[in-house]
C-alpha cells in the first residue's frame, strides 16, 4: 500500500488512547504507554498525553469526536476486533458521521490470511469508517485502520507496536530529530529545597522560557524521608544553559545546597 504524507502527516503533537475494560479492571497490565513513549522518544518525538478508556461505545464516540477535532496525531490501542465487547471501530465511525464499510484493501489482506477458511464473520475485521485506509499488520495480516491522523491498532502488543513503528516511519520521518534536545537538572537538598518554596522560581522560568519543559521531582526514601528535589529543564541546548544558569544563581542566593544530577 502506498501512502501520501501530504494527506496524512500534519500534526506535531502525539497522543494515545488505550482502550479496554480489562486494562481498567486490572486483569491485564497496560504495555502500550511505555512502548509508544519509547518509540517516539527514539525518533526525537514526545508523547503529549495518554487516556485510558473502557469498552463504552458512547464514551468512546464522544472522546473521538473531540480527538478528531484536535488536529493531533493519536494512536488508539484495542477494541477493533469483531466480538460484542469491541466498540472502537463503531465509535470511530459514529464520531466521523460515517458508515462502516468493508475496505477492499483489508478484505484482500484477510483473504490471504485465512484462505479457504474465510467467513463473513472474519471479514467483519476489515469493516472500517468509509474514509479510512488500512495499517498493515506484519504479525497476522489483519490490518488496523487510519483516518484523520488517528491510527487504530489491536490491543495485542506484538501486533500493535510494529504497526505504530510503520506509521511513524511512513508518515512522520520529516519530524524525526528535527530539534535536538538536551536535559539538565540539579539535585537540591536541605530544609529549603521544597517545591512550594521554589514555586515562584519555577513559575518565572516557565514564563521566561516557554519553549522549555521544566520538571520538578521530589525523591523520598522507603520510610518517607525526603532525600532531594530534582529540578531541571529540557529543550534546546542554548536555552537550557541559560535557564539552568538562572536557576543555579537563584538557588545559591537562597542558600540551597545543590549538585548536578548525573
Amino acid at each position: 500500500m502506498t501512502a501520501s504524507v501530504s494527506q496524512t502527516a500534519q500534526a506535531t503533537r502525539f497522543g494515545a488512547l488505550i482502550i479496554g475494560d480489562e486494562i481498567l479492571s486490572g486483569k491485564r497490565q497496560d504495555k502500550h504507554f511505555a512502548k509508544v513513549a519509547e518509540l517516539l522518544g527514539a525518533r526525537g518525538l514526545q508523547l503529549s498525553w495518554v487516556q485510558y478508556l473502557g469498552d463504552d461505545r458512547a464514551r468512546l464516540t464522544e472522546t473521538l469526536k473531540r480527538s478528531f477535532a484536535s488536529g493531533e496525531a493519536v494512536f488508539s490501542f484495542g477494541g477493533i476486533g469483531n466480538t460484542p465487547d469491541d466498540h472502537t471501530r463503531q465509535a470511530a465511525a459514529a464520531a466521523l458521521g460515517e458508515e462502516l464499510v468493508l475496505s477492499p484493501e483489508a478484505e484482500a489482506e484477510i483473504r490471504v490470511r485465512f484462505g479457504d477458511d474465510i467467513t463473513p464473520q472474519r471479514l467483519l475485521l476489515g469493516t472500517f469508517p468509509a474514509s479510512s485506509r488500512i495499517i498493515p499488520n506484519p504479525f497476522n495480516r489483519i490490518p488496523g485502520f487510519m483516518v484523520k491522523e488517528h491510527y487504530f491498532v489491536p490491543g495485542f502488543p506484538q501486533m500493535a507496536h510494529p504497526m505504530v513503528e510503520w506509521v511513524l516511519d511512513t508518515f512522520y520521518a520529516h519530524l524525526f530529530n528535527r530539534a535536538p534536545k538536551v536535559e539538565k537538572a540539579f539535585l537540591l537538598t536541605g530544609d529549603r529545597a521544597y517545591e512550594s518554596a521554589l514555586l515562584d522560581l519555577m513559575e518565572r522560568i516557565v514564563a521566561e522560557y516557554p519553549e522549555l519543559r521544566l520538571f520538578s521531582l521530589p525523591s523520598l526514601t522507603q520510610d518517607g524521608v525526603r532525600r532531594h528535589l530534582e529540578l531541571g529543564v529540557e529543550g534546546q541546548p542554548e536555552q537550557v544553559e541559560r535557564a539552568m544558569a538562572e536557576i543555579q544563581g537563584e538557588v545559591e542566593r537562597r542558600g540551597i545546597t545543590w549538585v548536578w544530577r548525573d
